[in-house]
């Protein structure tokens, strides 16, 4: 678990062969949990410098892949007993948001980020959403996105303060509405199902 407050800004050194290797002075254990934009990977390795993740398919197919160059957001796992000051989040990325529009906002920011359609039903005027790894409340519901105000700290201590229009961002809604959601969603096919059908074709 994770809650959506960045403790460093780590640059990448490498992106190959779904390996990448991070240059920090956050220290993991081979295993590890790391958020990084957001997404939790695995420790798989350490050195001098800092240490390497794998990516899998399944990640691979969720994220902002193309971000992963020059500096990325970083956050440990959280340990039993430490303090959540931002909110709850899996590292579980849902979706790829596109930024479509940066606002000054009295002393703030407004972001206005585009969504894809299945993720507008998890959100909620000031629930909680996750942004690269940010932890963020939602300020408005649009038709097709959210707006995000971020308060100067925020803004000033994120890759934030470099983002262009069009830039691509991986998504986490809120962990309680994902449950939820599912819980009232009609369930889909068995995997003996889904393997027969497999199997005939």
């Amino acid at each position: 678990m994770f809650n959506g407050l960045i403790k460093e800004i780590a640059g990448v050194r490498s992106y190959q062969n779904n390996i990448l290797s991070l240059k920090a002075l956050h220290r993991p254990e081979l295993g590890a949990s790391v958020a990084v934009n957001g997404a939790c990977l695995s420790v798989i390795k350490t050195h001098r410098e800092g240490f390497d993740v794998e990516l899998s398919k399944e990640t691979r197919g969720l994220i902002a892949v193309e971000n992963l160059k020059d500096r990325v957001h970083i956050e440990p796992a959280l340990c039993y007993g430490d303090r959540v000051d931002g909110h709850l989040m899996q590292g579980h990325i849902d979706g790829v948001g596109v930024l479509e529009g940066i606002k000054k906002n009295e002393n703030g920011m407004d972001f206005f980020i585009n969504l894809p359609p299945h993720l507008m039903e998890f959100m909620a005027p000031k629930g909680s959403i996750g942004i690269d790894g940010v932890s963020l409340t939602i300020n408005e519901i649009l038709a097709t996105g959210v707006r995000l105000t971020l308060i100067p700290i925020t803004f000033n201590q994120t890759l934030f303060k470099d983002y262009q229009i069009g830039r691509r961002l991986n998504v986490e809604s809120d962990l309680l509405a994902r449950y939820l959601a599912a819980k009232f969603k009609p369930k889909g096919p068995s995997w003996q199902e889904v393997d027969k059908i497999s199997y005939l074709y």
